[in-house]
């Protein structure tokens, strides 16, 4: 069941990813501008988050396995869509398409183990998707490079359409039948609003948007291009930078899927993790803005790992709501995040562009940018702290009791 799950997901995240590694491609053959390029990149996430609601429901109401491929028949039709696409609005509706299709690759994934798996074994399948994904995102770089002379991008994308239509013959296999152990249906009134009003959902909800999108929105696009117009790397240089900072971001998954069973074993919370850890990585998000141009992939690796902890916030909100619940707990919380990834991709890439416009070098521009995401950040960590305070043993009784 898990690697029938991670085999689609493994091209979820290739997908998610690939645009920071074809960014020079796009910018020289389609003359994309930055905000252009963004938009590009964002509209996955676009159409990615606009699923999530309508797929939690789904996900209770029909189970994931059937929803899942359902979904992932779209992100065959979108991939073709891209690699026959002849204008920048066609790759626009294109990746669009592809947003809407495989928006289910994690969530369905994530609703199956929360009705057939315990809370260690739920921590470690969360952080194990999440490594795939990461693989999938390191095979978005330099495998993407060496593919391209052979390929092309339109025929990489035709490829990965075929390769999406095989996750859903495993699919279809090996993963069981909706309905086996299936959870008691939710109570009539039980829904998105006790969902976005919950304790662990609302302390969380900033940190999702800011922290865990902004770690996606940078991963997946925005550390190519500081690498390659801050850094001064060539295309290839900056493609095996991607390598080793998505080879850091896999690492670290397999690291917390080793780790987190023993950790809750012995009486450790996500959020005390968080809460632990996540400040080193703004610490190092700090150093690379203030380095500039010496700050390389390594840094941008250190600071991903570093960052890999807020993933653990996901399955936290997951186990915070009864198991009928679980889908719209889990969509919702993506819908989050992944407005979070449209939200700074685009929004970084415009002012980029403004502040190049209003006559600011590129280092300029893409340290203040990268400085308001850090503001962002630290905004997000006082509210998780302050409404943790503020709420007292209530949040933490009703996440102890999930």
């Amino acid at each position: 069941m898990f690697l029938a799950f991670a085999f689609a997901y493994f091209f979820s995240a290739l997908l998610r990813a690939v645009t920071a590694t074809l960014a020079p491609v796009f910018s020289d053959e389609l003359r994309l501008s930055a905000g252009e390029l963004g938009l590009l990149a964002g509209a996955y996430f676009l159409g990615f988050s606009a699923m999530q609601l309508p797929l939690g429901s789904a996900l209770d109401r029909h189970g994931p396995k059937r929803v899942l491929l359902v979904l992932l028949s779209v992100a065959v039709i979108g991939c073709a869509a891209f690699a026959a696409s002849t204008s920048f609005v066609h790759l626009l509706l294109a990746r669009l398409l592809i947003g809407l299709g495989v928006s289910a690759c994690l969530m369905a994934p994530l609703t199956c183990y929360r009705h057939h798996l315990g809370q260690a074994a739920q921590l470690r399948t969360n952080s194990w998707m999440l490594m795939t994904g990461s693989l999938g995102m390191l095979s978005s770089t330099l495998p993407v490079q060496w593919l391209l002379p052979v390929l092309g991008w339109r025929g990489l994308f035709a490829a990965v359409a075929g390769l999406l239509l095989l996750a859903m013959v495993l699919i279809h296999a090996l993963v069981p039948a909706d309905g086996a152990r299936s959870p008691a249906p939710a109570p009539a009134t039980s829904g998105y609003r006790d969902v976005f009003m919950h304790p662990v959902f609302v302390r969380m909800a900033p940190l999702a948007f800011f922290c865990y999108g902004g770690l996606l929105a940078l991963q997946s696009l925005w550390i190519g291009p500081w690498l390659t117009q801050v850094a001064q790397l060539s295309a290839g240089d900056a493609a095996r930078g991607l390598f080793a900072v998505n080879l850091s971001m896999l690492l670290a998954f397999l690291g917390w899927g080793l780790v987190m069973p023993r950790l809750v074993h012995a009486g450790w919370t996500a959020e005390r993790i968080i809460g632990r850890a996540w400040p080193l990585g703004v610490l190092c998000l700090g150093l690379i803005i203030g380095l500039g141009p010496a700050a390389g992939a390594w840094g941008w690796a250190l600071w991903c790992v570093l960052t890999s902890v807020v993933s653990l916030s996901q399955p936290a909100v997951g186990q915070a709501f009864p198991p009928a619940l679980a889908g719209r707990a889990l969509s919702a919380f993506n819908l989050v995040i992944f407005a979070g990834v449209f939200a700074l991709q685009w929004g970084i890439g415009l002012l980029i562009d403004g502040l190049r416009l209003a006559g600011w070098s590129p280092v300029v521009a893409f340290r203040t940018t990268f400085g308001l995401l850090l503001l962002c950040c630290l905004v997000s960590f006082l509210w998780l702290r302050w409404y943790g305070a503020s709420r007292g043993d209530t949040t933490r009784a009703t996440a102890a009791s999930s």
